[in-house]
């Protein structure tokens, strides 16, 4: 076997968009935080209710600043090169408290998601494993400019997936786990030290910059 060259230096903001204490996708990012560590990269492991704050308000916002929790979110994600989030689906979409930190985290200058690599996952009784939640959190990272990985990773039946030392009894599945984080943490070592080409876009190509408007810097 071909032996692996050591890895640049990277490090990824790692959490479950889970309140719940027993939550599966807490088990799934602690995971998660563990592959990453077993490949050479260093991780910053949070939970949800670091990031937790107010519903977002503009006038509160304005007269106020921001909340303790999205401070906290926005530091920790620029000092880290990427994010993984393990979220549940709730009917159907993201929770709710995600989304409201990501719209606290976005009214930042600078705007901490932008070309920020970020994977995600999910975890649940289903057989769908969550997935159909990650697809509508794919939309707001997207539209900040994050540079969301293409392979998403669904763990279906996780009440019983799990075994009693916290990984994924099917070892295929478990091997397929490891493939889908180190194939990201390739992405985001590249990124950051091997750098060749720079892209912006914008959706509607026909718009003038305005910053009432504007998220992706």
């Amino acid at each position: 076997m071909i032996e692996r060259p050591s890895r640049e230096p990277i490090r990824l903001l790692v959490f479950s968009a889970s309140l719940r204490r027993d939550s599966l996708n807490t088990r799934l990012a602690n995971l998660a935080a563990t592959t990453i560590e077993a490949n050479d990269g260093e991780v910053d492991l949070a939970s949800m209710r670091d990031f937790d704050a107010p519903s977002y308000d503009a006038d509160v916002q304005n007269r106020e600043g921001f909340p303790t929790g999205a401070e906290k979110f926005r530091r920790r994600l620029e000092l880290c090169d990427g994010f993984v989030i393990s979220s549940p689906e709730y009917n159907a979409s993201m929770p709710g408290l995600l989304k409201n930190a990501v719209d606290w985290a976005s009214r930042f200058h600078p705007q901490p998601f932008n070309e920020r690599y970020g994977l995600l996952l999910s975890a649940s009784p289903s057989m769908v494993g969550g997935n159909r939640g990650l697809w509508a959190l794919r939309v707001p990272f997207e539209h900040l400019g994050a540079r969301v990985y293409p392979d998403m990773f669904s763990l279906a039946q996780a009440h019983k997936a799990f075994d009693d030392d916290g990984r994924i009894a099917d070892h295929q599945l478990q091997a397929r786990f490891e493939t889908n984080i180190v194939n990201f943490m390739d992405a985001v070592e590249a990124n950051k030290h091997y750098p060749c080409v720079k892209q912006a876009w914008v959706e509607y190509l026909g718009e003038h910059p305005e910053p009432a408007l504007d998220r992706v810097e």
